[in-house]
């Protein structure tokens, strides 16, 4: 008998959980994992429950994107982007990609709605917590195979992890996070001309993470930051360098109750800086 979720934890997974439990991409070779009814089950859900819950967070989504289009300065950007049309847009990330109304949601539903006749071609390969270590593991598959016109880069934030029991390192040193990133780096470049776009991870509010029991472990902005100089240095779109996105100092009603995750509103920030950078930033060449 499949055990349902209980009114406490069906009002988890609807302010929290279920928008980063995308169990299809996690793994993919399940079988039946192409199923929503098996998706439920596993979660405690009815289907038609699981079904409404992601289709709430789709329409927060589109909401924010009809919202940003009412900005003057969006809509100039949209103008200058220098995608073209037919374009394979692969997004490699971590939660705040793989989040169901996070930053790739919406800015996917800003270009359908405007440039519809562009036809692009959008996948979400983001998967929440992954390091820069997981995403290599799963690039061929999730992004490489696809043949990506544009590639957008949104990862470093897990790397920075200092587990409780160990808080002297971070989980990933940032030695292997650079080279992590450099062999990304190379790996796009054998599947298209045009230049990675790297997303910065943003800031953390400490206080708040540290508040969260499903966590095991803390991130430290100066460890963030760290990980930006890294991406700074890379070829390409660099998209909020400094990590300022969030407000400086990061502002709470940017984010989500663990400090981390963005909210909606972190994420309309984090696509207004996406598109100011493609639109009007130069092209990064260290060489």
């Amino acid at each position: 008998m499949v055990k349902k979720a209980n009114e406490n934890e069906k009002e988890a997974l609807e302010k929290y959980l279920l928008q980063f439990l995308n169990l299809e991409k996690q793994f993919p070779l399940l079988p039946g994992i192409g199923n929503s009814e098996s998706i439920a089950g596993l979660i405690g859900l009815d289907v038609s429950e699981l079904l409404s819950l992601r289709e709430n967070f789709r329409e927060n989504a589109k909401k924010a994107a009809l919202e940003l289009l009412k900005d003057d300065d969006v809509i100039d950007w949209l103008d200058q982007l220098p995608l073209e049309a037919n374009s394979t847009i692969v997004a490699l990330g971590d939660s705040s990609t793989d989040d169901l109304q996070g930053w790739f949601e919406i800015f996917k539903f800003i270009l359908d709605i405007t440039v519809p006749e562009a036809d692009f071609n959008f996948i979400n390969s983001g998967i929440s917590n992954n390091t820069t270590t997981d995403a290599l593991r799963r690039l061929n598959r999730d992004v490489l195979s696809h043949e990506p016109d544009w590639v957008i880069v949104s990862l470093g934030t897990f790397d920075a992890q200092r587990l409780k029991y160990t808080p002297n390192r971070t989980l990933i040193p940032l030695s292997e996070s650079w080279e992590n990133l450099t062999i990304i780096e190379d790996a796009i470049g054998t599947v298209t001309e045009n230049p990675p776009i790297w997303l910065t991870p943003n800031p953390v509010i400490p206080e708040l993470l540290d508040k969260m029991d499903l966590f095991e472990f803390s991130i430290q902005n100066r460890d963030l930051a760290n990980i930006r100089e890294i991406i700074t240095g890379k070829k390409g779109y660099i998209v909020d360098p400094v990590g300022r996105r969030m407000g400086n100092p990061p502002e709470a009603w940017y984010y989500l109750s663990d400090g981390l995750n963005p909210s909606l509103s972190g994420h309309v920030n984090t696509v207004k800086e996406l598109l100011r950078s493609l639109a009007t930033a130069k092209i990064q060449d260290p060489d």
